[in-house]
């Protein structure tokens, strides 16, 4: 059952950008230093618009193994990095985080509940996917 998706989203500190610039088009992170999170780009490269056809490959300067290592780095004013909309949400509204590039993000992600026992599920099973998806489209992260 799908309830949603997620944006994969490009961001740095304020401090990052007033110092080194936004970037216009994804061929300017040519000239920014990015840190790359592995669970969300295990390969050297990142891929833009919603049929993913414009492509920008990369040499990472920094690789980290994992999200909140990623968001780290970029908070303190090192670098851009791309992780998914809802993991920056409290930064964004804090303001210590900001997006770059939203006019070229590729197509959101989808988000499914899935279950094995499919519409012969158990009572309590339908209750907890009722509330699930009706807690997951309250949240404003989520699309």
């Amino acid at each position: 059952m799908r309830v949603g998706s997620v944006r994969r989203v490009i961001f740095g500190s304020p401090d990052y950008l007033r110092k080194h610039g936004y970037p216009k088009s994804p061929r300017d992170l040519h000239n920014h230093r990015f840190v790359v999170a592995l669970p969300v780009t295990p390969t050297a490269e990142w891929r833009f618009g919603w049929d993913k056809k414009n492509t920008v490959k990369m040499d990472p300067p920094l690789v980290v193994t994992s999200i909140a290592a990623a968001i780290d780095v970029a908070r303190s004013g090192w670098g851009l990095t791309r992780v998914l909309y809802y993991q920056i949400g409290p930064d964004l509204e804090a303001g210590t985080l900001e997006i770059v590039l939203e006019d070229d993000e590729p197509a959101p992600l989808p988000i499914h509940l899935v279950h094995v026992e499919g519409r012969r599920a158990a009572a309590k099973v339908r209750s907890f996917i009722e509330f699930a998806k009706l807690r997951l489209r309250e949240n404003s992260a989520l699309n």
